[in-house]
Formats: structure tokens, sequence, C-alpha cells
């Protein structure tokens, strides 16, 4: 069994910032991938950040240089700073990770109960 437990979700004006943490546990062997996602009501789902065991990270254009990805592999936890937020950066953020759980020979992927972020102008 494999949970990702998301919190920091919250309401903030434009121009204010959060902290999103999301903590993977079960019988996790490695996590390879850990990312953000965010669905606004009525929009698919998107990736917002990605960040890799090793440290390297990718983000969608619309949070570059706003937004930043962190990740503790020793907590098996990926964060992720929010700031200069924006009304068009409400949604729900959903947590991902893509690991292989203990005694597995295959990589999963794993989704967070998502956690509403609200910006309001």
């Amino acid at each position: 069994q494999v949970q990702l437990v998301e919190s920091g979700g919250g309401l903030v004006q434009a121009g204010g910032s959060l902290r999103l943490s999301c903590a993977a546990s079960g019988s996790i062997f490695k996590i390879n991938v850990m990312a953000w996602y965010r669905q606004a009501p009525g929009k698919q789902r998107e990736l917002v950040a990605g960040i890799t065991s090793g440290g390297s990270t990718n983000y969608a254009d619309s949070v570059k240089g706003r937004f930043t990805i962190s990740r503790d592999n020793a907590k098996n936890t990926v964060y992720l700073q929010m700031n200069s937020l924006k009304p068009e950066d409400t949604a729900v953020y959903y947590c991902n990770a893509l690991l292989t759980r203990t005694g597995g020979a295959y990589e999963y992927s794993y989704w967070g109960q998502g956690t509403q972020v609200t910006v309001s102008s």
C-alpha cells in the first residue's frame, strides 16, 4: 500500500505565497520522479513542476520564476513553494509520484487526493 498525502493549500491574496507539501508512505523501494499537477474548474489537469531523484527539475512556462519544486529523498516528501500567486493559479493541486514498490520490478504512478489553492484578486 502506498499513500501520498498533500498539505498546505488554502486561500491567499494575489501576490502572496503558499507552500505545498506531499509525503509518500508505504512499501516504497524508490521514488523516481515526484511532481505537482493542477486542475482548474472546466480545464484539464496540467503539469506544474516535476523533480527527479537526482534533483533535475522542470516547470510549466506559466509558473517559471514564481514556483520552486524541491524534495527530501530521506523523507519521501516533495514541496512546492509558490510565490507571486495569481488568480489564474487557482486550482486543485495534486501530487504525483512515479515509484517502485518494495519487492516490485516495475514503476507505477500514484496520486494524492488533492489540495485546493484559491488566489483572490
